[in-house]
């Protein structure tokens, strides 16, 4: 999903102390949440995503009485910076946005203006489901802690896809793409930042080519930023020439990098969906000869939540729909690469037999790795390290 800053600066107003469904009381939340209407703002840059929450809304509607209505963003900012000139203009009961589909930056800029409700995510029913004690992720945030602000809803991972029709070897590291592009010029690209498949990008690069990493994990401001990040403009300053259009356009989003490579225009691209792959072949945008892989130092990997401002009119109903959406049933719907694609979190080892069934009949297609073939995952950067790298990418390359 796309991530930005804020950029304006943040005004801190006192919170309403209008009362909120106790998420301990589940009962009580179920029965407030009846009628409710939820205007869950969402990323709407892929029709696959955009279906995926029609049906998940006619489910909720079936089950709970709640109607769920796609606030369709571009951008997660524009949630943001609606909740935040809500909390400017002093209005704590009323806002406007039920539910947020969140992570990373945002979620951090949220969190550190009590602009959120919570804490209640791991009151949610489903919530032990992701065996929290034993998956770290649940709880941190590209290293800033949840603290029951938001529920794990979705896990991604980086990866490349190629055609071996017209590949006959795949890089596996960055040094090794360079060195590639270079001898077929035009046949790769990434998205633009700050698009979050572009940001990905550039932090993938960013990691594998440093020689210390632990930096990345703390604010930006307490490193020498220009020394960190010498070794990534090296690198995409003798990338760019030998992109799609020589460097000097780069596709919006992951969907028209996949439209590129549908057309034969590149003949390698990336995701952060391990099943993205599969997904197109079996919708007929990528050719059968498509397969996926994964840089032998590991590849970037985060989850995704979903949050509740903390002036919602609707809480309790924006429970229950986030619950909803963390249950087995919509979670190894949304795995399935035909519908989505993307990776449930939840631990298969907490499920029933029959729940465990729903994600082992899954068929994740002809070009997606197995989890053991996925490699290492490797940890977002604090987000203010995105911030940065955005501002300095757009002032190095844009224009160029």
């Amino acid at each position: 999903m796309p991530i930005r800053p804020l950029a304006a600066a943040l005004a801190l107003l006192p919170l309403s102390l209008h009362a909120a469904p106790d998420p301990a009381d589940w009962e009580a939340v179920l029965d407030e949440a009846r009628g409710q209407t939820v205007y869950w703002n969402a990323w709407a840059g892929e029709e696959r995503i955009n279906d995926y929450i029609q049906w998940a809304g006619r489910q909720v509607a079936e089950r709970f009485d709640i109607e769920l209505v796609h606030v369709k963003l571009g951008d997660t900012a524009e949630a943001v910076s609606r909740v935040l000139a809500e909390k400017q203009a002093g209005n704590h009961e009323r806002g406007n946005v039920d539910l947020i589909w969140i992570n990373g930056e945002n979620f951090a800029t949220m969190k550190a203006n009590d602009l959120l409700f919570g804490p209640w995510s791991e009151q949610a029913p489903h919530y032990p489901l992701t065996d929290p004690e034993n998956t770290p992720a649940v709880r941190y945030d590209w290293t800033i802690p949840v603290d029951g602000l938001e529920l794990p809803w979705s896990s991604s991972q980086v990866v490349f896809y190629y055609d071996t029709a017209l590949v006959e070897e795949h890089p596996r590291s960055m040094p090794e793409l360079l060195d590639w592009a270079r001898e077929n010029p035009g046949d790769f690209t990434y998205a633009r930042v700050p698009n979050f498949l572009g940001n990905a990008f550039i932090t993938q690069a960013l990691l594998e080519l440093a020689d210390d990493t632990e930096r990345f994990y703390a604010p930006v401001e307490d490193a020498d930023f220009e020394a960190a990040t010498a070794p990534l403009w090296e690198f995409l300053d003798a990338l760019h020439p030998h992109l799609w259009r020589s460097g000097r356009a780069f596709p919006a989003n992951s969907a028209e990098l996949r439209r590129l490579m549908g057309d034969g225009e590149i003949s390698i691209g990336l995701s952060f969906s391990t099943t993205e792959a599969s997904g197109a072949i079996a919708n007929f945008e990528l050719p059968d000869t498509v397969r996926s892989y994964v840089h032998d130092g590991g590849m970037i990997g985060n989850m995704s939540f979903l949050a509740i401002p903390y002036n919602a009119q609707h809480k309790a109903g924006a429970m229950v729909v986030a619950d909803f959406l963390l249950s087995p049933e919509a979670q190894a719907e949304k795995q399935d690469p035909v519908v989505w694609g993307s990776n449930t979190v939840l631990s298969l080892e907490t499920l029933n037999e029959a729940d465990r069934a729903r994600f082992e009949d899954i068929d994740l297609g002809i070009a997606t790795l197995s989890p053991d073939e996925l490699g290492t995952v490797l940890g977002q950067p604090h987000p203010s390290w995105v911030d940065a790298l955005e501002a300095a990418w757009q002032a190095r390359y844009v224009g160029n």
